[in-house]
């Protein structure tokens, strides 16, 4: 059991002890009352006495009927402070009539007021004036300090009746009751400074917590505006990144097509007059296409071609275009539907391929490319080889790093060989998993 409940069990011990005392003292007066009318002593006994004393059996009933009024008025509590006054007022009044009806013989039940008072209105500001004022008045009942001002029938009066061994034990068993209820009312005292204590001790425990809380908040807030500081700023460095792989892409690839072309178009020139115009106007084409593609690619947009075809489509007129544009000898192949990717994949794919094609006529000098799709499981494959020069010391230029880059983005990798020609191989996988989107 906890320290409340004990507290609470002390408490009741107390009120108990409380209508026990009072009704033992009762039933004293009244019987003692009582043998003197039946004993015919009754004028000795008012001889001793400043008062008529109150009819016997009125005692014990008028006792049992103030302490029960004063059990009922300690039930009430949440009162506000002019509340407590009052309700402590009534009590202490009815705590004054319970004691001049058995003749100030008993003032145990002031600590019963007090306890209530102590245990039920711990954060009330008038707490400490309401407990000295009622310890006052429980000394004031005690050492019979009233008694002088009001008349009053003692109780060794009545007990005078009683034989001297009894009176003896009668008085003993007052004083340990008596005895008893202040001894009870210090260890409800001492449990409920010991339950406050506790209560202060864990809302300080709380409190610090709540600080700790409260500063790991604080530093996460300074963690995280850092972190949002640095993200705008990886944001910025990406986009950047990405933009100059877009202008790369598109105006290297359309550059490259452009000078092949023209190389073509000298050699033609005086063999093929009519050739040449057909070439010229090839190369036109790429040099528009290569022209809206950078504007695009400077507002952040995707490839023109993939703004108004599908990604096969896209992919098969560029072969075309950068074929009919240059010598070289692009076959493309693919044996997957290129459906269902996110315009993210798409425009990877697309560049793919692109930067490939520039790189082997640029660098390479091939006259043939081969391009081949395919697809293996969830596995998006691009194979692309040509007859060019090769490179026995691969060193990865702008636009490598760069497709290497948007492969990592989703997951991919990229794979170059020089040693006959080149090849770039990639693998990409198909976030949308192993559905049949295919053409197989």
């Amino acid at each position: 059991m906890n320290e409340s409940y004990h507290s609470r069990y002390m408490l009741v011990i107390m009120k108990n002890l409380n209508l026990l005392t009072v009704l033992y003292i009762a039933v004293i007066m009244a019987y003692g009352l009582s043998g003197y009318i039946q004993e015919n002593t009754a004028v000795d006994f008012l001889t001793k006495i400043y008062q008529i004393p109150i009819v016997a059996w009125k005692i014990p009933v008028l006792v049992i009927c103030l302490y029960g009024s004063c059990l009922l008025l300690l039930y009430i509590q949440n009162l506000s402070n002019f509340g407590l006054f009052l309700k402590v007022c009534l009590e202490l009044g009815i705590c004054f009539c319970l004691s001049y009806v058995i003749g100030f013989s008993y003032s145990g039940v002031v600590l019963l007021i007090l306890a209530d008072v102590m245990r039920y209105f711990p954060k009330s500001k008038w707490k400490i004036p309401f407990a000295v004022f009622i310890i006052l008045f429980y000394l004031l009942l005690d050492y019979n300090l009233l008694s002088v001002h009001f008349k009053i029938t003692p109780i060794d009066s009545y007990l005078e009746y009683y034989q001297n061994n009894i009176r003896s034990i009668l008085l003993g068993i007052k004083n340990v009751l008596s005895s008893l209820n202040m001894l009870i009312f210090l260890v409800y005292i001492i449990l409920l400074v010991r339950i406050q204590l506790s209560e202060k001790k864990r809302i300080l425990e709380l409190n610090k917590k709540l600080n700790d809380a409260n500063e790991e908040l604080k530093q996460a807030n300074i963690r995280l505006e850092e972190y949002a500081e640095e993200s705008a700023q990886t944001i910025k460095v990406m986009e950047r990144n990405r933009l100059a792989r877009e202008i790369h892409d598109t105006l290297g690839h359309a550059l490259t097509g452009i000078i092949t072309g023209i190389e073509a178009c000298t050699t033609l020139m005086d063999v093929a007059p009519e050739a040449t115009k057909e070439q010229l106007k090839a190369i036109a084409e790429v040099a528009r296409q290569g022209v809206t593609d950078v504007r695009r690619s400077v507002k952040a947009l995707r490839p023109d071609a993939l703004e108004k075809l599908d990604l096969e489509k896209a992919l098969t007129q560029m072969v075309y275009e950068m074929q009919c544009a240059t010598s070289a000898e692009i076959l493309y192949q693919c044996t997957t539907s290129l459906n269902g990717f996110n315009e993210d994949e798409e425009n990877i794919i697309y560049r793919i391929v692109q930067e490939s094609i520039t790189n082997s006529i640029r660098h390479g000098k091939a006259k043939q490319i081969q391009i081949k799709i395919e697809r293996e499981y969830n596995i998006l494959k691009i194979h692309i080889e040509d007859n060019g020069a090769g490179c026995q010391n691969i060193q990865k230029g702008f636009g490598l790093h760069h497709m290497e880059e948007r492969l990592n983005l989703l997951g991919g990798n990229l794979k170059c060989k020089g040693e006959k020609g080149f090849i770039v191989e990639t693998q990409i996988p198909i976030r949308w998993g192993t559905e049949e989107k295919n053409n197989d």
